[in-house]
């Protein structure tokens, strides 16, 4: 027969810290009226958590309240977003780019260093020490002396048991080496995700998919890609391949893809490569030379533009994309597919309509399509959160 343990002191005082920090990381200052409420705390015991937490240095007095009561005015109480500092990168082929965040979050710089990915050559060989450089200047100039955690988005599989970075055929040398170096030169934790999980976990928190906790980001970029969001849980698989939708068998490709080339599976039909000479096909315009993510998302916003003119593209394209979809839908039954990356951002309800139309016709299960909310910055998004949820981990405790 099992009895259950009656929490200790100690352990109900952690309980409600954390309680009470994760409120404050939420909603913002609040004053210990607004605690008691949001908490179901007595007065005396919001009191002492609140000496406590000051004590500490993770919460401070930040002003008062008092425009809708008599007596003494309130005293809020808010993090000290200070207490520690992060980051967030995103690793693409075309560059890095990096935000420096507080506790709370809250951005207070950003750089970046480009790529080109038409040069043979790559970066120069000390572009990962470059990196790291930069980071931590751009931290200085934000105030942070160190960071105390760093999260990393980069294209490949990240094993899940060990955090290392495996390849794929989008994952560049220099992409390792960049790693490498900061996990080296970087005094806190590093963290490394799946760039596509990561713009997943902005997806769930911050856009398009926060009011559900099942779902399928289907990124279209320069490549295919998924994150699998089921029960509010990121899933990555055994060795981090959960996802990799670009390597899916698909009709329409001249054969099928082999381990090492993703070209004849669905990245050969979504892909940006693919989706500029779909444009081009259909007379649409295509900046420059490059078939990269930057100019298939420009062919895609001048179809919809052209409006009739652009519509058999857009319906074209919307039946490539259903064909990923639809694999997705039947084994996971997600429910709804949010439509991501650059080629899914621009193309906004009127690809994703299309997309839940064809989709409809494919999957005997009812799927909701959604276009991604969270802006260019997604995978940047996702790092700093999850550079976030470490830090507090590790200052709140808890899980």
């Amino acid at each position: 027969m099992t009895t259950a343990r009656t929490a200790t002191p100690s352990t109900a005082r952690a309980i409600n810290d954390r309680l009470a920090l994760d409120l404050l990381l939420s909603h913002g200052p609040l004053t210990a009226t607004e605690l008691r409420t949001l908490t179901g705390l007595s007065r005396p015991t919001v009191a002492d958590l609140l000496e406590r937490l000051q004590h500490g240095g993770l919460v401070s007095i930040v002003g008062e309240r008092g425009e809708q009561r008599r007596g003494p005015n309130a005293r809020v109480y808010g993090l000290r977003a200070d207490r520690a500092h992060l980051a967030g990168i995103d690793v693409r082929n075309v560059g890095v780019t990096f935000t420096v965040a507080d506790l709370t979050g809250r951005t207070l710089a950003t750089a970046a260093l480009p790529v080109d990915p038409e040069d043979p050559s790559g970066p120069p060989a000390d572009f990962p020490e470059q990196v790291l450089r930069t980071l931590l200047e751009t931290a200085r100039q934000a105030g942070a002396d160190e960071l105390h955690t760093v999260a990393i988005g980069a294209p490949g599989l990240v094993e899940p048991a060990t955090g290392q970075l495996h390849s794929t055929d989008s994952l560049l040398s220099w992409h390792a080496e960049l790693v490498a170096a900061l996990r080296t030169g970087l005094t806190g934790e590093v963290i490394l995700e799946n760039e596509v999980n990561l713009a997943g976990i902005a997806e769930h928190r911050l856009g398009a998919a926060t009011d559900r906790d099942t779902f399928v980001l289907l990124w279209l970029g320069h490549g295919a890609g998924a994150a699998v969001m089921l029960d509010g849980r990121l899933r990555r698989g055994s060795s981090g391949g959960a996802g990799e939708i670009g390597f899916l068998p698909v009709p329409g490709t001249d054969w099928l893809p082999s381990k090492d080339d993703c070209d004849r599976g669905f990245h050969g039909l979504v892909g940006s490569r693919a989706v500029c000479e779909l444009a081009r096909r259909h007379r649409l315009p295509v900046p420059g030379d490059a078939d990269d993510a930057a100019a298939a998302e420009a062919a895609v916003l001048a179809a919809i533009a052209a409006g009739p003119t652009g519509e058999a593209f857009l319906d074209e394209l919307a039946g490539r994309v259903a064909l990923g979809a639809t694999a997705v839908c039947v084994i996971l039954d997600p429910g709804c597919v949010v439509l991501g990356g650059e080629i899914g951002r621009a193309g906004g309800a009127a690809l994703a309509d299309r997309v839940a139309e064809r989709l409809a016709a494919l999957s005997p299960f009812q799927t909701e399509v959604r276009a991604s909310s969270t802006g260019g910055g997604a995978i940047l998004s996702g790092a700093v959160l999850t550079a976030s949820d470490a830090v507090c981990r590790d200052l709140f405790g808890g899980g």
